[in-house]
């Protein structure tokens, strides 16, 4: 089985935002020479997420929208005693930091309308993305 991983950087400009990554992810799926197999694409951060979506500015509007009605900034969290931003951390705890895509054929499985974000949700900041690619 081969293992690759490759580690993407990403600078985000605004306090939320969704970055597509997409066009890296499947050139790293490419670049690993995987021909069937999974792709873990991987935000190490305690206040980013990852998402598989549309990429249509309304619903990425929505999106960032819906996450701020969820996890309102100055809400009183308590952890807001010490960083100011635990509905950063509320939000990425509950999407999830990560998501697994198959690899088939040399290329990412997703849907059509499917792309993938980078979910930030404490920026402006720059973001590291590990992407590993595993499979035969």
């Amino acid at each position: 089985m081969k293992v690759v991983f490759k580690e993407l950087r990403v600078s985000t400009s605004n306090l939320t935002e969704l970055v597509d990554i997409t066009r890296q992810v499947e050139e790293a799926v490419r670049e690993s020479g995987v021909v069937n197999g999974l792709c873990l694409v991987y935000a190490p951060h305690a206040t980013a997420a990852i998402v598989a979506n549309e990429h249509e500015a309304g619903l990425m509007r929505d999106i960032l929208n819906k996450l701020q009605q969820e996890y309102p900034r100055g809400a009183g969290w308590l952890h807001d005693r010490i960083d100011d931003n635990a509905n950063a951390h509320l939000a990425s705890a509950f999407i999830g930091s990560s998501r697994t895509f198959p690899v088939m054929d040399r290329r990412l499985v997703r849907g059509t309308w499917q792309n993938i974000f980078l979910v930030e949700m404490d920026g402006p900041r720059s973001r590291r993305i590990v992407v590993e690619v595993l499979g035969e």
